[in-house]
């Protein structure tokens, strides 16, 4: 159906064993999703340490629902969907939820050895991110950076598929707009 039930049986067994106290369990459950949540609310709220808590706050979260998983979810959609929920709910406290003018991101990657260019680009890329309003913003970062198919992501953010697509295209086309100058400028330097 929507996930692969393996997937979804083998995250209920992990869980029944972070439920009863495993370190291991725990240890492979957070290397395994806690850098995506970090991500995910890295690429929505634009500030490192507020994706920090937001990203602990998911997993403390995840700890307290343990004892209660059944094998209706993967962890990392439910984990992508209290991330994104934690992170809408911040920015609706805020009132920063539909404006779009949100801080430009630090790049949160260990890329330190990139090249400038590549690093410029990336830069531009998550500047331009983030001028998006912040749904579109979420729907890209699910499909595009956190690599969840398009059901998936309707899931985590509680939408239909096609209002994901439309997401996804508006963002799409507001993001090729946004970037049209840095392509003209490399076209330039390159050709």
């Amino acid at each position: 159906m929507m996930q692969n039930l393996s997937e979804i049986e083998a995250d209920a067994a992990l869980m029944q064993e972070v439920a009863r106290g495993s370190a291991s369990a725990s240890r492979i459950v957070a290397d395994q999703y806690l850098d995506g949540s970090y991500r995910l609310a890295m690429r929505i709220l634009g500030e490192a340490s507020l994706a920090e808590d937001m990203a602990q706050e998911a997993f403390l979260r995840l700890w307290k629902q343990a004892p209660d998983w059944q094998a209706k979810a993967q962890i990392k959609t439910w984990l992508h969907r209290v991330t994104h929920n934690l992170c809408i709910d911040y920015l609706r406290k805020q009132s920063r939820y539909s404006d779009g003018e949100l801080p430009d991101v630090e790049d949160p990657g260990p890329d330190v050895h990139q090249l400038r260019e590549q690093r410029q680009l990336s830069d531009k890329v998550a500047e331009a991110m983030q001028k998006l309003p912040a749904r579109q913003r979420v729907a890209i970062s699910l499909v595009h950076f956190e690599e969840c198919g398009n059901i998936e992501a309707a899931d985590i953010m509680d939408i239909s598929v096609d209002a994901l697509e439309s997401l996804l295209a508006r963002g799409r086309r507001k993001l090729k707009e946004l970037l049209l100058p840095v392509r003209r400028l490399m076209d330039g330097e390159m050709g």
